[in-house]
């Protein structure tokens, strides 16, 4: 456990290049500024917005790593280093929300020329018949240790040995060092360029980064006030990107039935038409603007209007709420 005396929330964000980039754009969506303390080679610095944070700089393994020991409460990483690094996952971190960059799907990879070998249950067949004709085990390379060998257990093959890979994993196989790999791939094109395909079963994990709280941290008075704030604005500005605000000026008859259409749409009444105003406005999933809007003309409303918003808070916040129940 971390030191139970009261600090900072430490947020641990990627250092450097696209990870770090995305990152910072997506706190900044929410209105929050990653600023370093002293220049680009400082590796703490502070989040502009919200007191009691201190920002940590490090790679995406070590905030995998830091997640786990507690000495970070927030971090941005890949879902693929979380499962790679914790054994237990789930009892160890929550995974608060997918945040869109940092896409990899962890993969089985064969050489192209096994054109009878299309699954994990052929993959078993090879390695088994390897063992038995040869003597010898199935090489699998990879930096996925943990997870392929969850994997292969979940898929009975057990006839193969890992060769750990430190350099350019796709490479293995025309090297000699390894039959096959497990290894990260995005369009499949590095894979293809060396000869290899990945079994029709043998995708691992589709992963990208999130953003994942520790459960092992010490969430005292601090750190839950600032996480609070923090997430507060994230969901402000999740909700809102979903979101539209649509307007209309109230039918000449006075009368409309908002209630219904707003039930009808999956509406909300923020305001609702308020008297003397002769205003109707309505927040509404933006994939039911259309629909929303084609229904307000049709019962006699006038000058429909639809506009994005920046941020749309609310009383309730999910992302706060199963944290704090994890942590209660």
């Amino acid at each position: 456990m971390a030191n139970p005396v009261d600090g900072p929330l430490v947020l641990a964000v990627p250092s450097k290049g696209r990870l770090q980039e995305n990152a910072a754009a997506f706190f900044g969506r929410a209105g929050l500024t990653l600023a370093q303390t002293s220049g680009a080679r400082d590796y703490r610095g502070r989040l502009k917005g919200v007191d009691g944070v201190e920002v940590r700089f490090l790679s995406a393994s070590e905030i995998a790593g830091q997640l786990a020991s507690g000495a970070a409460h927030l971090g941005i990483t890949g879902e693929d280093l979380i499962r790679e690094t914790l054994p237990d996952a789930a009892g160890q971190v929550e995974l608060l929300t997918p945040l869109g960059f940092g896409q990899a799907t962890v993969v089985v990879a064969v050489p192209q020329a096994w054109i009878d070998v299309r699954s994990m249950s052929d993959l078993d067949e090879v390695a088994s018949d390897m063992r038995v004709r040869h003597g010898k085990r199935l090489r699998i390379a990879t930096k996925y240790v943990n997870l392929t060998r969850r994997f292969f257990a979940e898929h009975g093959v057990a006839d193969y040995r890992i060769v750990e890979s430190l350099g350019a994993t796709e490479g293995a196989p025309a090297s000699g060092s390894a039959e096959i790999i497990v290894d990260i791939t995005t369009t499949g094109a590095t894979l293809a360029a060396n000869a290899l395909k990945i079994l029709d079963d043998g995708v691992i994990l589709r992963s990208e980064a999130n953003l994942v709280a520790s459960l092992a941290a010490s969430w005292s008075e601090t750190p839950r006030r600032a996480v609070q704030a923090v997430l507060g604005r994230i969901s402000a500005e999740e909700r809102a990107r979903t979101t539209r605000e649509v307007r209309a000026g109230m039918p000449a008859s006075g009368e409309i039935d908002l209630a219904g259409l707003a039930a009808l749409h999956e509406a909300e009444l923020p305001y609702g038409a308020p008297e003397g105003r002769g205003e109707i406005m309505l927040r509404c999933p933006s994939d039911a603007v259309f629909g929303l809007a084609e229904a307000l003309v049709q019962a006699g409303a006038q000058a429909v209007s639809v506009r994005r918003i920046d941020y749309a808070f609310a009383a309730e916040n999910p992302l706060v709420e199963r944290l704090l129940g994890r942590l209660t």
